[in-house]
Formats: C-alpha cells, sequence, structure tokens
C-alpha cells in the first residue's frame, strides 16, 4: 500500500476547493444581486466574499457544502458592511450617480419585473434573503436556514410573510398573480 504525502493530498484538496469555489461564482452573483440593487456593489460583495473565502480555505470543511459556506461568508460580510454604513452615513439617501436615466417600458412585463425588483429591494433583509434563497435559487428550506443561520421554522416564516408583503406592495389580491404560476385545471 502506497502512502499519500500529507502536502500532496493537502495540496490536491486545496486545487479542488478552488475549482469547485470557482464554479460557485454565478450563484454568488445572483444572491449578492439580492443585496445591492446596484450591479457594481453586487460585484463588490462578490469579489469581497471571493478574497474572504480563498483566506480561509484552510478553514473550510471538505464534505460540507461549499455554496452554503460561501454564502454565509457573503451574508456575514454584508451584514458588516451595512453596520459600517451605518456608523459613517455620508451624503443623501440617494446619491445622483445611483439614478439611472428613465426610459418607458416596451411590455407590461417589463413594468412589472421593474415593479417586482422594487419591492424586493424594499423588504427587509432578512425576507428579501428568505424569498432569494428559496424561489428564486431553488435552496432548500434546510441549506436555507443553515446560510441564515436560524431554524427551518423560521425560514419558512420569513418567506411567507415577505410574499405576503410583496403581494401587498405589488397590490395583488392573491398569490396567483405575480409570485407564483396559477395552477392548471387540468392537474
Amino acid at each position: 500500500m502506497v502512502a499519500i504525502d500529507p502536502i500532496y493530498r493537502d495540496f490536491k484538496l486545496e486545487i479542488n476547493s478552488r475549482a469547485e469555489l470557482v464554479a460557485l461564482v454565478p450563484a454568488l452573483r445572483a444572491f449578492a444581486r439580492s443585496f445591492y440593487r446596484n450591479p457594481d456593489e453586487a460585484d463588490d460583495l462578490v469579489q469581497e466574499t471571493l478574497k474572504k473565502a480563498l483566506g480561509s480555505l484552510n478553514q473550510f470543511t471538505p464534505g460540507t457544502s461549499m455554496k452554503s459556506w460561501l454564502f454565509t461568508i457573503m451574508r456575514n460580510t454584508f451584514n458588516t458592511a451595512i453596520k459600517r454604513r451605518l456608523r459613517e452615513v455620508t451624503g443623501s439617501q440617494q446619491d445622483v450617480a445611483e439614478v439611472g436615466p428613465s426610459r418607458p417600458a416596451s411590455q407590461e412585463w417589463t413594468i412589472r419585473g421593474h415593479e417586482l425588483e422594487t419591492a424586493l429591494h424594499q423588504l427587509d433583509p432578512d425576507f428579501r434573503q428568505a424569498i432569494m434563497l428559496v424561489c428564486v435559487m431553488g435552496v432548500g428550506y434546510d441549506e436555507a436556514a443553515e446560510i441564515c443561520d436560524c431554524p427551518i421554522g423560521t425560514v419558512k416564516s420569513r418567506l411567507n410573510r415577505a410574499k405576503a408583503h410583496l403581494l401587498e406592495m405589488l397590490g395583488e389580491k392573491s398569490r396567483d398573480g405575480m409570485l407564483e404560476a396559477p395552477s392548471s385545471p387540468y392537474q
């Protein structure tokens, strides 16, 4: 039996972890958009998350979910940034640079999409995180609970309240409108 050199094993593990990390960049970018409306700020959050993850890659436990680990780092990085911004308030609520040029929507779905995006960003961050993880990214309740660092019941509650708030903000009477596909009479 040939013994594997521990240095080689650690090197191979780090290479595999880095490859998995690179493969998860699109998911990180999508998750970062749930925190920031501005794509540049979302990309900065992804970059900061990757920097922290690479710096502490030796702390990652092989066999666990790299995605959950990265999402937790991202959420903690976002929370830290928000706390820092609250301490260091400068400028107005909405800078002129954040206001994009207005353009008329060509179709009703484009308008509804913008309304939904605006409503999502008005939600409490915990509610927005739950709805983005479960409804947009398709993460299961158990993994969402791990990422949010809370019980599964809390994730379900946040999701339900987030949907209710979105329906109210969008002026919808039922969930058969914007948020969920209508049920088919043929089922």
